[in-house]
């Protein structure tokens, strides 16, 4: 299983707000912090706010915060919003035209392997993320420079 590069940035912005508590951040902070394009995280906000993780704030003093308590934010929940396809092999989808479909085996056997990944994820919180806050603090906060976004 492989997530998307929009799944680990979305985890990566909750992870830094997570990290920042009621401290508003801007997305040119966050962009700048992990070096990741401004473009790319700005559709993860608008979606993470859309789906109700993040608050955003406009005007002069505005930014954004996680909407949420760390602890109420599920891994497991983010990843199957920001996945677009959980779709394994081509037997996942709509568009299936393997002949072994209806005596296949690795179907099942795969389908178990991604409920097991997401039983895992489900275990995590974004509190359990942000855990060794001290060492992500001196990899994110200290050379991030907040101006708005």
């Amino acid at each position: 299983m492989k997530l998307t590069q929009y799944s680990d940035y979305s985890l990566r912005v909750l992870i830094y707000l997570g990290l920042r508590g009621e401290t508003l951040s801007t997305i040119s902070a966050i962009s700048e912090s992990y070096g990741i394009s401004r473009n790319h995280i700005v559709k993860v906000v608008h979606q993470l706010g859309q789906l109700g993780y993040v608050e955003t704030l406009r005007g002069k003093n505005g930014g954004l915060r996680l909407a949420h308590r760390p602890e109420d934010i599920n891994v497991g929940e983010v990843i199957r919003y920001t996945e677009a396809n959980m779709s394994l092999v081509e037997c996942f989808g709509d568009q299936n035209a393997c002949v072994l479909t209806p005596n296949c085996v690795l179907r099942s056997a795969l389908n178990e392997a991604l409920n097991a990944f997401l039983h895992v994820l489900d275990g995590y919180t974004l509190a359990d993320l942000i855990e060794p806050r001290r060492a992500l603090h001196k990899r994110l906060l200290p050379t991030v420079t907040e101006r708005s976004a």
